[in-house]
């Protein structure tokens, strides 16, 4: 319980208390419905839990006085409603939040979510990632931190997205290729030893950053209401695949599935680093198309950004043109191998895969749909990422789990 005292009639906060009791264990499952916007009021909340209305009012009261969600018991009645209107809830928008980092080739993030994947502050990206993962690892916490004492927040945890496949139940970073850090990185074990020195309160976890991605658009972006959802995307070298069935993100064994980046589209294609040739991860990433497009990279932003620039601000030159349609080719020989293996019931594209999307969505889509099997008969809903640093919300959502899952104990 939260430890507020109740200001209400003895007889009637027994009665309330008894309820509780009874919705105990409706209490994760209640916040996990307001905190992904499947729950906006107390009549859905109770229709989603199948339990009384009165038992769904002391749940919703209780996660209030946790200071996780709010009940606005005066909302205005929709317009055509008949009867008295429900109370409204909401994520709690000074409450609780998780510390979030994401680490890339091109430098490190951190930032505070709080619920609904709302993020609140972050902190100045750094574009230089140091060679040994405890000095990167050490400077996002520590500018995590100082977002914690500026905003006066409480911290439940922190996550961790970081470019590689991370194995479990380890937490080793595989295939940091591009970070050029040791392979087999402890990441997880030193980014909870920082985040134990810096004073923070709560579990550490990481990951990879697409699976991630995927998670947070599952739950608060272009994926919700998917039940099996595959993510593809490029990040800012090399591309990445996840995959969510049945509503829950499908990991694998040991962490370490759906490594899409080294499916093969272009068998003269370019060598790829694991030693074949014509991988997705070298014929897709943002780096596949500045070098098609005859540019070459800058010092003085990403590669995600200087390709998205170049498809945005010069479409209309024919060698980018060209470039842009190759990589679509390529993007869309590989949806197509996944498609049929997996069978999901929505695409989802992130980084530059987004954009290759928006520059020709049929020319992809058909793509897809001729190299697939069950292409013509419906094909398979092809969307873009909507959420800004889905890495970093994702990241959060590691940290939010166990509140998610144990209310009450986690937030003892």
């Amino acid at each position: 319980m939260s430890g507020k005292a109740d200001p209400r009639p003895a007889g009637e906060g027994t009665t309330s208390r008894t309820r509780l009791d009874r919705g105990r264990g409706a209490l994760g499952p209640a916040l996990e419905l307001v905190h992904t916007g499947r729950a906006p009021t107390r009549a859905v909340l109770t229709a989603e839990l199948g339990v009384t209305r009165a038992t769904a009012g002391a749940v919703a009261a209780e996660l209030e006085a946790l200071g996780l969600i709010r009940v606005d018991a005066r909302p205005g009645a929709a317009a055509g409603s008949q009867g008295r209107p429900s109370h409204r809830l909401s994520v709690a928008e000074d409450g609780p939040v998780a510390l979030a980092a994401q680490i890339h080739a091109d430098g490190f993030r951190a930032a505070l979510v709080g619920l609904g994947g709302r993020i609140v502050a972050t902190a100045p990206g750094c574009e230089v990632v140091d060679p040994d993962p405890a000095k990167v690892l050490g400077s996002v916490v520590a500018a995590g931190a100082e977002l914690l004492r500026e905003t006066g927040r409480r911290c439940v945890g922190a996550g961790l997205a970081v470019p590689s496949a991370v194995a479990e139940p380890e937490g080793l970073a595989l295939n940091p290729l591009h970070l050029a850090w040791p392979a087999g990185a402890p990441v997880r074990e030193i980014f909870a030893e920082q985040v134990r020195a810096a004073g923070l309160g709560g579990p550490a976890f990481a990951a990879n950053d697409v699976n991630l991605a995927a998670l947070a658009e599952h739950r608060h972006g272009a994926g919700r209401g998917s039940r099996d959802l595959l993510c593809v995307a490029t990040g800012h070298r090399g591309v990445g695949g996840a995959l969510v069935l049945d509503g829950r993100l499908h990991t694998g064994s040991s962490g370490l599935a759906l490594e899409v980046g080294h499916l093969g589209v272009n068998p003269e294609g370019r060598p790829c680093h694991c030693g074949s040739r014509g991988c997705l991860d070298v014929e897709a990433d943002p780096l596949a198309l500045l070098t098609a497009a005859g540019r070459d990279p800058g010092p003085e932003m990403s590669l995600l950004r200087q390709a998205d620039d170049l498809i945005r601000g010069q479409y209309d030159d024919p060698r980018v043109r060209t470039a842009t349609e190759q990589l679509i080719d390529r993007l869309g020989l590989g949806l197509a191998g996944l498609v049929n293996i997996l069978n999901p019931d929505r695409i989802i594209l992130g980084g530059l895969h987004r954009t290759l999307l928006e520059a020709d969505p049929d020319r992809l889509r058909a793509v897809v749909a001729d190299r697939s099997l069950w292409g013509r008969s419906g094909g398979v809903p092809i969307l873009a990422c909507t959420l800004d640093h889905n890495s970093l919300v994702g990241a959060a959502e590691l940290a939010w789990q166990p509140v998610l899952d144990d209310p009450l104990g986690a937030l003892a």
